[in-house]
């Protein structure tokens, strides 16, 4: 049985799989973030890292993605 097919029953498990995914989500974003600055050969700093990593809100995260592929330098994401 796949997890993401799975009706789940109780509004416990329905509130708990979908934070599961949500932070996933924005795990998954924060990934693509830092993968695009060090793919353009910028040094991340352990604390724009952290701040990227930390961010829990999926559209700032998205919005950094796109500008992520600009900035001259990774701090300017933040501007």
């Amino acid at each position: 049985m796949s997890v993401d097919t799975y009706n789940w029953q109780s509004d416990f498990a329905r509130k708990y799989v979908g934070l599961g995914r949500e932070e996933g989500r924005e795990e998954g974003v924060a990934h693509s973030v830092v993968a695009v600055l060090t793919a353009r050969g910028l040094t991340v700093s352990d604390q724009v890292r952290r701040r990227i990593e930390s961010c829990t809100d999926l559209e700032t995260l998205e919005a950094w993605v796109p500008k992520a592929v600009t900035v001259d330098r990774p701090e300017d994401l933040f501007d």
